[in-house]
C-alpha cells in the first residue's frame, strides 16, 4: 500500500509526498513508478493518488503479446540471410546494431507508434541525410511488416504513415568524382615509383582497367594474362560478419568479364610479378603461382578493404588535385573509354554493367575536350 509522507521544504513549510507503483510500462516492460510531492495537505495528496490508481485500473495495459522489437528482428534476420549475399547481411547487421536497435530494440513491438518511428527517422536524417536514413527506415518497415505477418501486431504498419524527410538540393554543380587525362597523369607523378611501387601498381591497375576495389584486391596471377594483355574478372573480396574478409562471385553474369590491358600497364604488372617473386624467395615464402594474390599483405593474405583509401589519401595530399573516391578511378576509366570513342556496348561490357542504362546514366560524363569539340562543330555549322 502506498504511504503518504510528511516532509518540509527548504523554507520550512510542511508538505506531503508519495511514491506510487502504477504497473508495467507498455513499451519497455519495466515497472512504472511515479513520485509526486508539494501537496499542502494530506487530503490533497490522497485525492491525486486515488485518481492515478483509478486511471491505471481503468486504462492499464491489457494482456497482449509483449515480444520486443529486438526479438522480432532476430526472427526476421534468420529468414533474411537466406535471400542475400554474406557481405549484404553483414552490412545489414551493422545498421541494426548501430542505428535501428538503439531506437526500437527494447520496445514492445505492438506499442511502437507513428510518433516513435517519425522521431527516429528525423534523427537518422540528421546523421545520414544522403541515403543512410532511407535504408534504416526501410529495414525498420520490413521488420514491422514481418511482425504483422507473424501476428505480433494487429494494426497497420506505423512506419508507413510517417512523413519521410527529403534532402534539399543545393545550388551549384556537384563535384566530379573522376579525373581527366591531365589530372590522372598528375596523380601518378606524385607516387614515388622506387619507394612506393606497390601503390603505383595498385592505382595503375584500378585506373586502367575500371575494376571495382573488391575485384582488384581479389586478383590472383591466374587471372592476369601477361601474354595476351588481359585480366579475367571472376571474383571479388568484401567484408563479412565481424570484418572478416571473404571471397564472393560477381553480383551478376555481366560481372564475369575479360578486360584488355594497354602495353604499359601490362609491363608494370610484369615487373611487379618479378619483384613479388624475389621478395617471397628472399623470405623463404612460397609463391603460389596462379593462386598467388597479386596484391597480398605481408602475411600473404588479402589486403584490407580500407587500404586503397588510406594510400590514396596519403598521395593526393601531396597534390593540388580534388579528392575523389576509390570508385572514382572506375569512373575515370569509363569516362576515358567514352572520350576515346569506344562503342557504348563495349564500354558496358568492360565495366561489367548488367544494364546499359547504368552505363549511360551513371558513367557517361562529358569531358572538357568533348565540350570544346562540340562547340567548335556547332560554330562551324552555324557560321557556314
Amino acid at each position: 500500500m502506498t504511504k503518504i509522507v510528511e516532509y518540509k521544504n527548504k523554507k520550512g513549510q510542511k508538505l506531503y509526498k508519495f511514491q506510487a507503483y502504477l504497473g508495467i510500462d507498455e513499451q519497455t516492460g519495466k515497472k512504472k513508478v511515479t513520485r509526486r510531492g508539494g501537496f499542502k495537505s494530506k487530503r490533497e495528496a490522497e485525492l491525486v493518488l486515488s485518481r492515478l490508481q483509478s486511471s491505471f485500473e481503468d486504462h492499464g495495459a491489457p494482456q497482449h503479446n509483449n515480444i520486443l522489437f529486438k526479438d522480432v528482428y532476430e526472427e526476421w534476420y534468420e529468414s533474411y540471410i537466406n535471400t542475400v549475399r554474406v557481405s549484404t547481411y553483414a552490412r545489414t547487421r551493422a545498421m541494426f546494431n548501430n542505428h535501428i536497435l538503439p531506437a526500437f530494440g527494447e520496445k514492445r513491438i505492438r506499442t511502437i507508434t507513428i510518433r516513435d518511428v517519425q522521431k527516429a527517422v528525423n534523427l537518422w536524417f540528421e546523421i545520414a541525410p544522403v541515403s543512410g536514413y532511407k535504408r534504416w527506415y526501410q529495414y525498420t518497415t520490413n521488420v514491422l511488416d514481418f511482425a504483422i505477418r507473424m501476428g505480433y501486431i494487429h494494426h497497420s504498419n506505423p512506419a508507413k504513415a510517417i512523413v519521410l524527410p527529403r534532402r534539399q538540393e543545393l545550388p551549384g554543380d556537384a563535384p566530379e568524382n573522376f579525373y581527366d587525362r591531365e589530372e590522372l597523369a598528375t596523380f601518378f607523378e606524385h607516387i614515388d615509383k622506387q619507394q612506393e611501387f606497390d601503390k603505383y601498381v595498385l592505382f595503375r591497375t584500378l585506373a586502367y582497367s575500371g575494376m571495382r576495389r573488391g575485384e582488384c584486391l581479389a586478383l590472383t596471377w591466374g587471372d592476369v594474362d601477361l601474354i595476351n594483355h588481359s585480366i579475367r574478372i571472376n571474383k571479388t573480396v568484401t567484408q563479412g560478419l565481424r570484418g572478416v574478409m571473404i571471397i564472393q562471385p560477381p553480383k551478376t553474369k555481366a560481372g564475369y568479364r575479360d578486360i584488355p590491358l594497354d602495353d604499359q600497364t601490362t609491363a608494370v604488372l610484369k615487373k611487379w610479378q618479378i619483384m613479388q617473386k624475389e621478395h617471397f624467395f628472399s623470405f623463404r615464402k612460397k609463391f603460389e603461382a596462379d593462386k598467388q594474390l597479386v596484391f597480398a599483405s605481408t602475411r600473404n593474405k588479402h589486403r584490407s578493404f580500407n587500404l586503397p583509401k588510406k594510400w590514396y589519401t596519403e598521395i593526393v595530399e601531396r597534390t593540388n588535385l580534388k579528392h575523389i573516391t576509390i570508385h572514382g578511378f572506375r569512373k575515370t576509366y569509363c569516362t576515358a573509354l567514352i572520350s576515346a570513342g569506344l562503342p557504348i556496348k563495349e564500354v558496358q561490357r568492360r565495366m561489367g554493367h548488367d544494364d546499359i542504362q547504368t552505363t549511360l546514366d551513371v558513367y557517361s560524363f562529358v569531358t572538357k575536350d568533348q565540350i570544346r569539340e562540340s562547340t567548335q562543330l556547332f560554330e562551324k555549322y552555324i557560321t557556314g
